[in-house]
């Protein structure tokens, strides 16, 4: 915090990088907290600026039309902020549009951040909101004009000075290490590998040297979580040369992806979505119970299955709880070692005497219909296929997740893609789809379509 500091904000077109513009930039620079220099100017964005952005900033097409393209400022900016701090509210969004925009004018920008909405956070925990909207209330700031790249930078002095007065330099200086951590890289990778990728959902794989998949995973925003493996760093983090990413309209979309790709490319780091094999549950046909496994399970058999478990283990340990709970003969399901007498569950109070005669048959299998009523698999609740639709309002881009009898079928992005995944359908059950899917279609407000077979 005693070192320069550039304090940054800009105005923008719209909320993507790739495809909008910056329209204004103000640049304070900042040494100690005291205010060395400042710089601002409107930017031609060199297209429309949409109605609903005007009508927000209060800058029109006219008062861009004879100020400089990004090229003819980019060198000066540059410049300004070599060797600073770079600081912004949302540090993510400033920092991505100017490193998006320098690279255009063929220049490379790589700074430390420090994100004083993060900052806000820490320092203040107790209040719910951290918008720049939020701080000026609290605080009670000085902006004369909203959403304009100078007042609002001027705010930003303003919260570094009160957070140095209310919490005290040395906190302050803690607090801005902490959340401006960052990554440790390995030498292969380049940081703008990592920034290229949005922060959107989808779902991101790291390759080793030899072009392996070392692990694949999935997030609602997928930059900061590839960010996080390098900060929190793992043994396998050095090892990754390669980047790939996949954006997806929204969350289910991510988690539908992601145990797809861990089981097609098994990935080394990925041990719990890519071992299917094991899976278990329980047929009963109100006489005898047994161990269904694997292949036994699928969309046709599901219904009659009672429970599902990655593993034996995890099957045998439900049923015995089960059984605790309903006093259930374990020896008699076939599930205990069998002798002669008393079973000892019985003896240890747990069993009803089924196995001593001192219960009848016929209602201790009524009870153990009772016990799998409760570790019932769901049913599929609709007549055919469904759609479950995910709209990506940033992209204005829409999918459609093709589902039928608990499978997931496909994602498509139009009518014609969902007809072809109807009609090469072959449904193959896979349990982390299901647990997904299932969990979640009963979220309210879940957007579906039923589908003609």
């Amino acid at each position: 915090m005693n070192g320069p500091l550039a304090i940054v904000d800009v105005e923008t077109t719209g909320s993507d990088p790739a495809t909008d513009r910056i329209t204004e930039i103000a640049l304070l620079e900042v040494s100690g907290l005291a205010l060395t220099g400042q710089w601002s100017t409107l930017i031609n964005p060199g297209g429309a600026i949409p109605g609903a952005i005007q009508a927000l900033t209060g800058i029109s097409q006219e008062m861009v039309e004879r100020a400089p393209r990004f090229e003819q400022i980019a060198g000066e900016l540059h410049e300004r902020l070599a060797g600073r701090v770079f600081v912004a509210h949302n540090a993510r969004f400033d920092y991505g549009f100017l490193r998006r925009e320098f690279e255009r004018a063929g220049l490379k920008y790589l700074a430390k951040t420090l994100c004083t909405v993060r900052l806000s956070r820490r320092l203040y925990p107790g209040d719910d909101r951290h918008d720049l909207d939020s701080l000026i209330e609290r605080h009670g700031f000085e902006c004369e004009a909203r959403h304009r790249a100078g007042p609002d930078a001027g705010v930003l002095l303003q919260f570094l000075r009160v957070a140095a007065e209310e919490h005290g330099a040395e906190i302050l200086e803690v607090a801005a290490r902490q959340v401006a951590r960052q990554p440790t890289l390995p030498p292969h990778l380049e940081r703008g590998a990592i920034d290229a990728i949005p922060d959107a959902p989808g779902v991101y794989l790291f390759y080793d040297e030899g072009a392996a998949p070392l692990y694949i995973g999935k997030s609602r925003a997928m930059r900061s979580r590839v960010l996080q493996h390098f900060i929190a760093t793992s043994s396998w983090t050095p090892r990754v040369r390669r980047i790939e990413w996949q954006r997806t309209a929204g969350e289910l979309g991510a988690l539908l992806r992601e145990a797809a790709l861990v089981k097609e490319l098994d990935p080394v780091y990925n041990r719990q979505l890519r071992r299917p094999g094991q899976l278990c549950g329980f047929a009963f046909d109100g006489r005898r119970l047994r161990l269904a496994r694997g292949e036994e399970i699928d969309a046709e058999t599901l219904p009659y299955v009672y429970g599902l478990w990655r593993s034996r283990r995890a099957a045998m340990q439900a049923l015995r709880e089960a059984a605790d709970e309903h006093r259930l003969c374990l020896q008699t399901l076939g599930f205990d070692v069998k002798k002669q007498g008393a079973c000892l569950r019985h003896q240890m109070g747990r069993c009803a005497g089924v196995c001593t005669g001192k219960e009848n048959a016929h209602l201790h299998l009524a009870r153990v219909a009772t016990a799998l009523a409760g570790l019932k698999s769901a049913e599929w609740p609709h007549r055919g296929p469904l759609g479950v639709i995910e709209h990506d309002h940033r992209r204005d881009a829409t999918e459609v997740h093709v589902l039928d009898q608990w499978c997931y079928l496909g994602t498509a992005s139009c009518d014609s893609e969902v007809a072809e995944l109807l009609e090469a359908r072959r449904p193959r059950f896979d349990y982390d789809h299901y647990r997904i899917l299932a969990r979640h279609l009963g979220k309210r407000g879940v957007r579906v379509v039923p589908l003609a077979a």
